[in-house]
């Protein structure tokens, strides 16, 4: 794959195991330059040396539940590179307690949480690399699970996140795409 002169934003490395970080390294591969973000220190310390090994253009805090972060972010690589290829999101996250006994039983504050980070963060995202990817045939990408599609026991408000996601994909697929912009899952 030839991605030389493509500039790719990874979202939600956390370690060598991560989806997202093998997507970065095939995404070295094809020769495209690299940006990661980070949630705080702890994930600095694992995600800083991976992004360095790639040789990182950018490697940036940024919690995806911040429009201020988020707003940094999508300014660093405006300031970086003035454009973006590649948006990858590999980022979800729910309470534990709201991954263990019955969906019912799952709280506001919960549900709130997974959906705004799991799903929202996506659109969040979008939204900001669209005029970053005008006119280059951008493409977004999200990683789901089969738990959007069907009970799986204990996934509970992560399978109505993926499900939330998985729509997001859909009318942001149909707003960009007349932009040359694709959004797939």
């Amino acid at each position: 794959m030839d991605l030389d002169g493509k500039n790719a934003l990874i979202l939600g490395v956390a370690n060598e195991r991560s989806l997202a970080w093998a997507i970065a390294r095939h995404l070295h591969r094809g020769g495209a330059r690299l940006a990661f973000n980070y949630l705080g220190a702890t994930l600095e310390k694992r995600v800083r040396p991976l992004a360095e090994s790639l040789g990182a253009d950018l490697i940036e805090p940024c919690n995806v539940a911040s429009d201020v972060e988020l707003d940094s972010l999508f300014a660093k690589i405006q300031e970086k590179w003035g454009c973006l290829d590649i948006l990858i999101h590999s980022v979800a996250y729910a309470n534990p307690r709201d991954l263990e006994g019955r969906f019912v039983d799952t709280s506001r504050e919960g549900f709130r949480t997974a959906l705004d980070i799991s799903a929202y963060s996506l659109v969040a995202a979008a939204r900001r690399a669209e005029p970053l990817m005008n006119g280059r045939s951008g493409s977004i990408v999200t990683l789901s699970y089969y738990g959007a599609e069907k009970v799986i026991p204990n996934y509970n408000v992560m399978g109505v996140a993926k499900a939330a996601l998985e729509a997001s994909v859909r009318y942001l697929a149909y707003e960009l795409g007349p932009k040359k912009i694709r959004v797939n899952a």
